[in-house]
């Protein structure tokens, strides 16, 4: 049997399914693939429809194949509907619970995969897997490989998450009343209000135990890959790394290993046509996100806030009540009214590649980490309304500390359940402010621009040959194979039981 440092690393990815989850997955695949690791995804019958070109392209685009396995998602079982296997086909958010336990009964399937995948001539085997499928940490211990959590988020924002479990400064301040997070680099307030589920649950209390699940997992980790680059927050970097004991590889922008435009998008031909017509940097895109539901009042004062702006722009209609929405555009004319200066995508939008083209000069967005990461690739200032989840953390990185955008002003975090079920949080003069603030052709609008296209440059250097990822790739995968080089299957438990000598030797020695 050959030796480890013979054999042929095999990185096992396992996405959480949703496609904010899935495409960054897809990308670290191409990314090992090109550094000469095979990589292997396991995903769902319909995700792996879904996305299956988008694989296909990066195994033919150079490196070693992507290999894809499919296993199928319990729907019915779990109480969903038939064929709903990702979180942004899910007919309404109170389902969430429903859709973690349908994940919780892929574990034995995954298992059967991986047991085949690590064979006794090809033992040589990681696991990478997104933070919510938590039980994945038990498999990696089961099978006695790696487990390396993919979170999803900034640096900043875990660091951020973190000392708010560990100080507790939350507790007992009035939701609306600022408070300073402790031990950050830069001194960053919140509101209780704008805290993420974890610490602001609102009424949906029934998803705790699935979160504290997730956060007892996330210690067995042996090491974080972040989507990431080290320019883009670098003391915050540092101070995660000593949190995690030096295992983390920031490899992103994972979105920038797209080399062609074949995973851009498709039905972009009149997107695009419209675009070309367009001055450079005059139009401002407008998305929140896949997840992203919002009620028909508020949906109103985006358009009209967009409208009122003067600029050219483009809109994805989404909404909690996709119907009642279109009545207002059809009933109201906005979309006949705004003709040759708006332009309205239903549904999926390309959105690397739109965010890519001259035309673009603004990127109203609700800050998830992925759309924020997609802008700051193209070097494009961002008009932040953040919604819910980990955004608001997102949008103080980029108003406060790396200074690309401004805020809309919103005040709370709307949860998934509840998007499309509020008013107004944000009025169209608001929106319009801040959009007129970022394309402003005054020296602020001028000077957010070039900061904007400064941190653009960076974030390609980053992935380029030699670049800070580039170079954390690498680290990654000889981490890996000096680990089962020196026969350390389960390494997370030997480096607990190093520091408990040590706290052992310590106590001693006092």
């Amino acid at each position: 049997m050959p030796s480890p440092k013979d054999q042929q690393l095999n990185f096992i990815l396992i996405p959480l399914m949703s496609p904010g989850h899935i495409i960054p997955m897809i990308d670290m695949a191409r990314v090992l693939a090109g550094h000469g690791v095979a990589a292997t995804i396991i995903t769902t019958t319909s995700n792996a429809a879904r996305f299956y070109a988008g694989i296909d392209r990066a195994a033919a685009s150079g490196g070693l194949p992507i290999r894809l396995l499919q296993v199928q998602f319990p729907s019915e079982e779990a109480g969903l509907p038939k064929g709903c296997e990702s979180v942004d086909n899910l007919p309404s958010y109170d389902l969430v619970k429903n859709f973690f336990s349908a994940i919780e009964m892929l574990q034995q399937p995954i298992e059967k995969f991986i047991e085949e995948l690590i064979e006794p001539s090809s033992p040589c085997c990681c696991i990478i897997c997104d933070k919510h499928i938590a039980w994945t940490a038990e498999t990696a211990r089961k099978f006695q490989v790696p487990w390396i959590s993919f979170d999803g988020m900034s640096c900043f924002t875990q660091l951020c998450i973190h000392n708010l479990h560990m100080t507790k400064v939350y507790e007992g301040i009035p939701e609306g009343q600022p408070f300073i997070l402790p031990n950050l680099p830069d001194k960053i307030k919140f509101t209780r209000n704008q805290l993420p589920g974890t610490f602001n649950p609102g009424t949906r209390t029934d998803l705790n135990n699935i979160r504290e699940r997730v956060r007892a997992a996330e210690k067995e980790a042996y090491g974080v890959v972040v989507n990431s680059f080290e320019g883009l927050e670098t003391r915050y970097v540092e101070e995660f790394r000593k949190l995690k004991r030096g295992k983390v590889w920031c490899i992103g922008p994972l979105s920038l290993s797209n080399k062609d435009n074949l995973d851009k998008g498709s039905d972009k031909d009149l997107c695009l046509e419209w675009l070309d017509s367009m001055e450079p940097g005059s139009v401002v895109y407008a998305c929140l996100g896949s997840l992203g539901r919002l009620a028909l009042l508020q949906f109103i004062e985006l358009a009209l806030g967009l409208e009122e702006s003067n600029h050219p722009f483009i809109l994805v209609v989404r909404g909690g009540k996709k119907e009642e929405i279109e009545n207002w555009i059809l009933e109201d004319g906005f979309e006949e009214r705004t003709k040759g200066r708006g332009f309205l995508i239903r549904g999926w939008a390309p959105q690397v590649l739109i965010l890519s083209h001259p035309a673009i000069g603004g990127f109203l967005t609700h800050c998830g980490w992925n759309s924020t990461l997609e802008a700051v690739s193209a070097g494009l200032p961002m008009i932040t309304w953040p919604l819910f989840a980990e955004q608001f953390f997102n949008e103080k990185l980029v108003v406060e500390i790396l200074d690309i955008g401004v805020s809309v002003g919103a005040k709370a975090v709307r949860h998934l359940e509840e998007q499309d079920k509020l008013g107004i949080s944000v009025g169209r003069d608001e929106i319009h402010k801040a959009i007129c603030r970022v394309m402003d052709e005054g020296k602020f609008g001028k000077e957010i621009r070039r900061r904007a296209k400064e941190v653009g440059e960076m974030a390609k250097r980053a992935v380029e040959k030699g670049g800070s990822s580039y170079l954390n790739i690498e680290l990654l995968i000889q981490d890996i194979r000096q680990l089962l080089n020196n026969g350390q299957t389960n390494p997370i438990f030997q480096l607990e039981q190093a520091a408990q000598h040590q706290r052992v030797q310590t106590s001693i020695s006092n």
